[in-house]
């Protein structure tokens, strides 16, 4: 990927973008471009993070490897709370239907008009990347540079994905999405299996047995769901292996580190507090960002079950039999 072409582009102009926590953060997508003309299939990537930060290793390596297998990527850095005191509501699925239409606005410079856009979001980022495939309607956009452009992607892929605001729910998630006080109308609304029709795009998801953070009944109920309304999907559980495990390649499976580009808006707001400047945050959470990010804690040194990389490492080459399947520009029926 060292010949990419890469930038970073906001998808909101001045004044169209007003969440209170930003800190001086706007919604960004970085582009990995091939150094040709050739049109090629485009991927957007929805790193997750629990609607708390936007995580590097589920941006950087999935654009590597879906860049070096011929597509051109973006990567949505979208709004998230750290602090967990300012609900973002509808912020994400905002951020993501601009960046799809963004890109599509822009096809031509990107090399991709006439091709198939598909997004791929992982855990929360997949919870974003959901709520688009099920909402996307919904989302209108001001803007009449945007207003006339599809928002709904040629297909999603959903990597073990926040679903589910019921009995299996990642409730992390939902009160940074929602806040402590969501209504029962907004846990529904979000719960994203109750959402599914028949207009939502062909789904591939995966996510593995033992997953200990976001519950595997997530991606059952919604596939389930996609079966119902007779939506085409493809569904993989792999029987071991850990939630975040991104693209469980050789790379990931090095201790690889970078794109920390994603994490802009969290480090903005974790200074932002240790400076006594948040937005709403309380004092115990105050201390609970600063032993966090400034306690000086040493991670221990992952020992990685390389036997995933067997089966859970597959994912990508699963996924682009399944991208072939799809119709460019199913999004304009």
């Amino acid at each position: 990927m060292d010949n990419a072409i890469r930038n970073r582009e906001d998808i909101w102009a001045e004044g169209e973008y007003d969440y209170p926590a930003a800190y001086g953060f706007v919604p960004n997508i970085r582009s990995y471009i091939h150094p040709d003309k050739e049109k090629r299939d485009c991927m957007l990537l929805i790193p997750g993070g629990g609607y708390c930060m936007v995580v590097p290793h589920e941006g950087e390596l999935p654009a590597e490897d879906f860049y070096d297998r011929g597509m051109n990527v973006f990567v949505l850095s979208y709004t998230t709370d750290i602090t967990m005191s300012v609900p973002l509501k509808d912020q994400p699925l905002r951020d993501i239907s601009r960046a799809v239409r963004y890109i599509r606005k822009n096809a031509a410079g990107y090399n991709i008009d006439g091709k198939r856009l598909i997004a791929c979001g992982f855990s929360a980022g997949g919870h974003v990347c959901g709520s688009l495939a099920v909402h996307y309607g919904d989302v209108k956009d001001d803007n009449p540079l945007y207003s006339d452009v599809s928002n709904r992607p040629d297909g999603v892929i959903l990597s073990y994905p926040v679903i589910t605001s019921g009995e299996f729910a990642h409730r992390d998630s939902f009160i940074a999405l929602l806040g402590r006080d969501a209504t029962e109308e907004e846990l529904e609304y979000h719960s994203l299996e109750k959402q599914v029709s028949p207009d939502t795009p062909p789904c591939f998801l995966w996510q593995t047995e033992e997953d200990g953070l976001v519950p595997v009944e997530n991606s059952y109920l919604f596939a389930e769901a996609l079966r119902r309304n007779k939506v085409p999907f493809a569904h993989y559980v792999f029987p071991a292996g850990f939630h975040g495990l991104s693209t469980a390649s050789d790379t990931y499976f090095s201790d690889w580190s970078g794109g920390d580009y994603t994490m802009e808006q969290c480090m903005k707001a974790v200074h932002a507090v240790k400076d006594g400047k948040g937005v709403n945050v309380s004092d115990k959470r105050r201390d609970e960002l600063i032993e966090q990010f400034f306690g000086g804690k040493e991670w221990p040194k992952n020992e990685w079950d390389l036997s995933l990389k067997k089966d859970v490492g597959l994912w990508p080459d699963l996924a682009m039999a399944w991208i072939g399947r799809l119709t460019p520009l199913s999004s304009e029926k």
